[in-house]
């Protein structure tokens, strides 16, 4: 078994390598690829070090599987290129999930959906992937008519540029501690973020579309409605830049067909492998992105009822946007594959 991952240098990337190292991926070659920059780099992997080569068509030649960790502009560029040399891409960016003729795949969710692959996979929104492995199990069991999610989204969804520029203004607030501090925020600038990070919130993820929602609120509408298969659902979603490093954070309120009880939730909830409920109101213990870090859990807790409509619940749900919200779901969906026989 042949593995490629374009994109190795990323974050996405070389955590793609982590997760294939951790959980004995049974590939025989790692090709790693990425852009001429990083020609030549090397990383380590199972004790051996692999130099990464620059991606071109040529590149997928033997390979079985491509793990996608691209732009979507370049994904759209090579992933048919890695399909037609014999390859199934497994691609992280936006670019293929909204097309009808690719499956838009959680493993946890739609797994039949990989049947219909024609050599490309997508794998979704990090936001998305962390909300749709709480919801289906709810929505089998109890029927969701409406779902409301805010996102707390940490500066790693934006790459190694942004984790650096917030180091760089923690460091500049940290260095000015003794003036005002209302003083400081004009002067720590950056240029992934239009605004200062540090000690801020950007009610802003990815650009501005129709409505006046952000494309990232709209991928999270489409991409629950196609994983779930469920075109007609109501959801409302806005999405938040916290500063915070990793794990991405939701708050979510959902009105069911059924009335569900949320300690019968909490039971239900449990009972999936990916899926680790922290709920001790009294002991004051919930999920914390800092709690979800580096883990392929999917954390939820504060499941309680909404007061205000007659079969409503609220929850809040965090998960490593780089673990499960990316790498390993994309990891996941080739265990899949060789599971179903489709490789």
């Amino acid at each position: 078994m042949r593995v490629a991952i374009v994109g190795a240098t990323g974050l996405v990337g070389e955590m793609m390598r982590r997760v294939l190292e951790e959980r004995d991926f049974p590939l025989t070659d790692l090709v790693l690829l990425a852009s001429q920059r990083s020609r030549g780099s090397k990383q380590r992997f199972k004790g051996e070090w692999h130099k990464v080569r620059g991606v071109s068509p040529a590149a997928f030649n033997g390979v079985d599987i491509a793990l996608f960790a691209t732009e979507a502009e370049l994904s759209r560029e090579y992933a048919a290129a890695a399909a037609r040399a014999g390859a199934v891409a497994i691609d992280n960016s936006s670019a293929f999930r909204m097309d009808k003729d690719v499956p838009l795949v959680v493993p946890e969710v739609n797994p039949g959906d990989l049947k219909r692959h024609n050599g490309i996979i997508a794998n979704p929104n990090c936001s998305t992937i962390q909300l749709v492995v709480i919801l289906w199990p709810i929505h089998e069991s109890y029927r969701l008519e409406r779902v409301v999610v805010s996102t707390y989204q940490s500066v790693s969804g934006k790459g190694k540029d942004a984790l650096t520029e917030l180091a760089n203004q923690m460091d500049s607030y940290r260095a000015n501690l003794e003036a005002i501090p209302y003083s400081l925020v004009p002067r720590v600038k950056g240029s992934v973020f239009k605004y200062p990070i540090i000690s801020n919130i950007i009610p802003q993820v990815d650009v501005f579309v129709d409505g006046d929602h952000t494309r990232e609120e709209e991928k999270m509408v489409n991409e629950t409605r196609k994983i779930m298969g469920l075109p007609g659902l109501r959801i409302a979603v806005t999405c938040v830049r916290v500063p915070v490093l990793f794990s991405h954070c939701e708050s979510v309120n959902l009105e069911t067909e059924k009335r569900a009880d949320p300690a019968k939730v909490k039971r239900l909830l449990s009972r999936s492998q990916s899926v680790e409920v922290i709920d001790s109101p009294r002991s004051e213990q919930y999920p914390l992105p800092l709690g979800a870090a580096d883990s392929d859990k999917v954390f939820v807790g504060r499941i309680r009822r909404d007061p205000s409509v007659p079969k409503g619940l609220a929850m809040w749900i965090v998960s490593d946007n780089l673990r499960k919200g990316a790498a390993t779901n994309a990891v996941q969906i080739a265990e899949k594959l060789l599971d179903l026989g489709l490789l």
